[in-house]
């Protein structure tokens, strides 16, 4: 005889996993706006950037902050893809916890 299936450990289970993927989300993302030094930026002026962003639908605009984004991205790595050990990369990644928690709590 078959044991029957725990729906609700089942959705439980997968509740978790979507929180767990959310947080990791916000974490990434604070950490992205202190490694691109947004964080200098007041609140309103990154909001209304990012609203800005999100609302262009101008192609040849979003492909371009698209090239811009790759770049940044790849200057922070070797050819191997592991990161390079920086001063920028070691200040932020010293400072990316404290920061991305005052993003969070405002």
């Amino acid at each position: 005889m078959r044991r029957p299936r725990d729906y609700d450990a089942e959705m439980k289970l997968l509740a978790d996993k979507a929180k767990a993927l959310q947080d990791r989300k916000l974490r990434e993302l604070g950490q992205l706006v202190t490694a691109t030094g947004a964080d200098s930026l007041g609140v309103d002026v990154l909001a209304g950037v990012l609203v800005h962003a999100a609302a262009t639908t101008d192609m040849v605009q979003r492909e371009a902050w698209r090239t811009a984004g790759a770049a940044f991205f790849l200057r922070g790595k070797h050819a191997d893809g592991a990161p390079k050990d920086t001063p920028r990369r070691a200040k932020v990644a010293s400072a990316a916890e404290p920061a991305a928690g005052a993003a969070g709590a405002g």
